[in-house]
């Protein structure tokens, strides 16, 4: 089984017309996604992608045309926002955003509305989700994870594929990849996804991929600790960065005396996880 996306969802791209939509979305076509519309102001009624995908107005028009339940944002950070929020007001259940820089006090904003809403948000400035084998949604390559029973949970999008490939090159499959980015302010969390994974049959194991900034991780471990018997493996980034030096992701900073590498493996090694010295390592440890 799968979490959050399998072979029946259907997504709807909020800026398919855009470069880096169309790529991707040609990309998650030829995984077999069910790419069912997209969404451009100004642009229904055309087709894109070979005349593969109709456009359309609005998310509600292209929901009550395709059916779809899935949202996928890539817009520029401007209009992210609003995006979502109409996304939300269509009643699209599910919204993955891979937009980056959208200010905090925007994603509070949509934070608060779609939690009003019951609408589930992975992201922003996140890599996507995928099932390997059934469905891809967003950016995270189609040949680097294989089917199998390993839920992955991650901050970071490039450490996600490293960790993926490793686990297949062993011959390792994933049930589900979730990245829910690296923001302060996201939808998604490492409980979320843990408590599905936790939940979901067709997992035995989980990996989490946790950095530097906030306490994410560590209240992870927490989770970890109190409510789960499956085993999980993690790798920490950032052992190596200097205090109070922001490193990459908006949340992924050193503040306070919290937010070190060596708390949050303390942490994870405490609840007994298995945390990895470098990310290849991980598939090393779950082969045994």
């Amino acid at each position: 089984m799968s979490i959050l996306i399998n072979k029946d969802t259907k997504v709807v791209v909020q800026g398919i017309t855009g470069r880096q939509g169309s790529f991707h979305a040609e990309r998650m076509i030829e995984y077999g996604t069910q790419v069912v519309a997209g969404v451009r102001p100004g642009k229904g009624g055309e087709w894109v992608l070979d005349g593969k995908v109709p456009v359309f107005d609005s998310v509600k028009i292209a929901k009550e045309t395709t059916g779809a339940n899935t949202s996928l944002v890539m817009v520029p950070a401007r209009f992210a926002p609003d995006a979502m929020l109409e996304a939300a007001d269509a009643g699209i259940p599910l919204i993955i955003c891979l937009t980056e820089h959208i200010p905090v006090q925007d994603m509070m904003r949509v934070r608060s509305y779609l939690d009003q809403k019951g609408v589930r948000l992975v992201g922003p400035n996140c890599p996507g989700v995928q099932t390997p084998g059934e469905c891809n949604i967003g950016i995270i390559p189609g040949d680097i994870a294989i089917p199998g029973n390993v839920g992955v949970v991650s901050r970071s999008g490039t450490l996600t594929y490293e960790v993926l490939y490793a686990l297949k090159n062993v011959g390792i499959g994933a049930s589900t990849c979730v990245g829910i980015g690296g923001d302060p302010i996201n939808g998604t969390n490492f409980i979320d996804v843990l408590q599905m994974f936790q939940d979901d049959p067709g997992t035995d194991k989980v990996v989490l991929i946790g950095e530097i900034g906030g306490t994410d991780e560590e209240k992870a471990a927490q989770y970890i600790a109190d409510n789960m018997n499956k085993p999980v493996f993690a790798f920490i980034a950032g052992k190596t960065a200097p205090p109070g030096k922001r490193m990459g992701h908006a949340g992924a900073i050193v503040e306070g005396g919290a937010g070190t590498a060596e708390d949050k493996i303390k942490a994870l090694q405490a609840a007994g996880v298995q945390v990895a010295d470098h990310p290849e390592q991980i598939a090393e440890l779950i082969k045994g």
